[in-house]
């Protein structure tokens, strides 16, 4: 996933990207809500974590404008007020889920998925294309019932392929929501790891399934 992380106290932001990068998520990082602003429309995130306390506009407000301007990536809410009135004002401005700090990242992670499964598309718990499934919650792959031990980054990407089945993904795709803003790389690293993929979940079993479309992308069939 491709996740933006807004926090305005430095070492909770950093805490913040570096557990989600470690589970193989391509992570953005701001401290203000004007910044969060522009990157939540310029950027097309499957999540958003949002602190309150922001300097202006705060999580509430930037909550509300990117809902007044269509912007749909699911949003979690941080803040260490934990109110009731707080808790209804987040979700009426357009939040998904408000989490209460001090938190733990076991939790934060296990909203971050369900909220993705909460899209518009449907996004079961298990993801399953032929014979090959994978769990996001325990970070399992197999094929055929055989474990596939794959990195973070070889995982998310694989993650990706099976929530769009048969769909077509271009080179920029792939790094849109498996690299991170920041990364100033070729398109090849992308090239890298189909060739990891395929040496891991294909070749082993005597399988095809991670097609190349010349001049297009790339193609995850059952």
């Amino acid at each position: 996933m491709r996740l933006l992380v807004v926090e305005d106290e430095p070492k909770m932001s950093r805490l913040l990207q570096a557990a989600l990068q470690r589970e193989g998520h391509a992570v953005d990082s701001v401290d203000n809500g004007r910044e969060a602003l522009w990157m939540a429309t310029e950027c097309d995130y499957d999540a958003i974590v949002l602190d309150v306390m922001i300097p202006p506009p705060d999580g509430f407000e930037v909550c509300r404008t990117l809902r007044s301007q269509g912007r749909w990536a699911p949003i979690l809410l941080l803040t260490a007020r934990d109110s009731v009135t707080d808790r209804v004002n987040g979700l009426d401005a357009g939040a998904d889920d408000y989490l209460p700090k001090p938190f733990s990242f076991e939790e934060l992670s296990a909203r971050l998925r369900a909220l993705v499964r909460r899209q518009a598309t449907e996004r079961p718990t298990r993801l399953i294309v032929g014979d090959l499934e994978l769990d996001p919650a325990t970070r399992q792959v197999s094929r055929s019932g055989t474990p596939v031990k794959l990195s973070p980054k070889g995982f998310s990407l694989l993650e990706l392929f099976m929530r769009r089945p048969g769909e077509v993904l271009s080179r920029a795709t792939l790094l849109e929501h498996a690299w991170d803003f920041a990364y100033e790389g070729d398109s090849n690293v992308v090239d890298v790891y189909i060739r990891y993929l395929r040496d891991k979940v294909d070749r082993p079993f005597g399988k095809e399934s991670i097609e190349t479309v010349w001049g297009v992308g790339y193609r995850l069939n059952a």
